[in-house]
C-alpha cells in the first residue's frame, strides 16, 4: 500500500512536468538562449515589470480576504494574516504539484485556526465556480469582439469550433449523460459497501456546507467587489508586462485581454504554472497580433519566469510569517477574529 502511495505520488509529480517541459522544449527546440542576455539586460524596460508585481501580489491577498468571508457562513473565522499566508503558499505548492495548492491552503487553516478541513475545501469549489464563471463572461465577450482574431487562432492550431460541435449527435450526448448518471450511480453503490462510506459522505456533506455558503455571505457586494478586483489584479500584473518590450508595447488592451483570456483558459492544463500550455497559447495569439515569433517567444518565456518566481517568493514569505504565527486552539477558533 505505502510503494502504491509513493508511485501514485511521483505519477503526480513527474507527468505535469513531463508534459509542460516536452512542450516547452518543443516550443523552444533550436531557440538562441544567448539572444536572451541582451533582452534581459539591454532591450527590457524592468521598470514596468517592476510596477506589475504589487497587482500580483494584490491579486492573492484580495482572494485571502475573499476566501475568508466565503467561510464566515459555515461558522469559520479564520484569521485574515492566516488566510493571506495560506494563499501565497498554495500558489508555491501548485508549482511542484498542480491544483495541490487547493489542499494545501485548506490544511494550512486547519492546522493555525482550527478550520474544517472539507467545509474549507467546499469554499474553495465555491471560488473556483465563481472564477470560471467570470472567466466564461470575459471570453464571451472577447469572442464577440475579436471573433476573427479567434477564428485565426482555431484554424492555426487546427482547431475549429463547428468540428468540435459535429463530433456529437443527439444520441451521443444522451448516451454520454446515461453513462455518467450509470458511473456515478456505480461509485455510490461501491463506496456504499465500503467501512469508509459514512467518512466520505461526511466529508462530501462538509464540502457541500462551503459550496452552498456563498448564500450566506454578508456582503454580497464586497465578494463581488474582491471578484473584480482579484481578477482586474491579475490583468493588471499581465498587461503592465506588455510596455517591457517595444514589440509588445503598442498592442493595446484589446490584444492584453485576448491573450490574458486565452492564457486563463490554457493554464487549465494541470502543468506547473501552466508552463507549456500558457506559452504555446499566449505565444499563439501574439502572433497572430503581428508580434515576430522570435520576439513572442521572448516575451512568454521572461514573463512567465518572472512572474512565476514571485509566486515562489511570496511562498516563501508566507511559509516564513507562519513560521512566526500562533496558532489558536479549537476554543478559540470559533471566535471571529482580524
Amino acid at each position: 500500500m505505502e510503494a502504491r502511495k509513493i508511485a501514485n505520488t511521483c505519477v503526480k509529480i513527474i507527468m505535469p512536468l513531463a508534459l509542460g517541459g516536452a512542450i516547452l522544449y518543443w516550443m523552444y527546440r533550436g531557440f538562441d538562449f544567448k539572444s536572451m542576455k541582451d533582452v534581459l539586460l539591454h532591450e527590457m524596460d524592468w521598470t514596468w515589470m517592476a510596477l506589475s508585481f504589487p497587482f500580483g501580489i494584490l491579486a492573492q491577498m484580495l482572494r485571502g480576504w475573499r476566501w475568508r468571508q466565503t467561510l464566515e457562513p459555515v461558522g469559520e473565522h479564520p484569521r485574515r494574516s492566516v488566510s493571506i499566508y495560506s494563499i501565497f503558499i498554495s500558489y508555491a505548492a501548485s508549482l511542484l504539484v498542480p491544483r495541490i495548492g487547493e489542499f494545501t491552503r485548506c490544511g494550512v487553516l486547519k492546522r493555525y485556526d482550527g478550520v474544517s478541513f472539507p467545509k474549507a475545501l467546499g469554499t474553495v469549489v465555491t471560488e473556483r465556480a465563481i472564477d470560471s464563471l467570470l472567466v466564461l463572461i470575459v471570453t464571451g465577450v472577447m469572442l464577440l469582439c475579436q471573433m476573427r482574431v479567434f477564428n485565426t487562432f482555431f484554424n492555426k492550431t487546427g482547431t475549429s469550433m463547428d468540428s468540435l460541435l459535429e463530433r456529437f449527435s443527439p444520441a451521443g450526448y444522451a448516451v454520454t449523460a446515461v453513462c455518467a448518471i450509470a458511473a456515478l450511480l456505480l461509485i455510490h453503490l461501491l463506496l456504499k459497501k465500503l467501512s469508509v462510506y459514512n467518512k466520505v459522505k461526511a466529508t462530501l456533506s462538509g464540502i457541500w456546507q462551503g459550496v452552498v455558503s456563498l448564500r450566506g455571505v454578508k456582503n454580497t457586494p464586497m465578494f463581488l467587489l474582491f471578484t473584480i478586483g482579484i481578477w482586474a489584479s491579475y490583468f493588471l500584473h499581465y498587461y503592465l508586462t506588455f510596455f517591457c518590450f517595444d514589440f509588445t508595447a503598442h498592442l493595446g488592451v484589446s490584444c492584453a485581454l485576448v491573450t490574458f483570456v486565452v492564457g486563463s483558459i490554457a493554464v487549465i492544463v494541470p502543468t506547473p504554472n501552466g508552463a507549456g500550455p500558457w506559452h504555446f497559447a499566449v505565444k499563439t495569439m501574439l502572433i497572430l497580433y503581428g508580434v515576430a515569433d522570435e520576439q513572442a517567444l521572448f516575451f512568454v518565456l521572461i514573463v512567465h519566469s518572472v512572474q512565476t518566481m514571485l509566486v515562489i517568493l511570496l511562498g516563501v514569505w508566507g511559509w516564513a510569517a507562519l513560521a512566526f504565527t500562533k496558532r489558536r486552539n479549537a476554543p478559540e477558533a470559533i471566535a471571529p477574529a482580524a
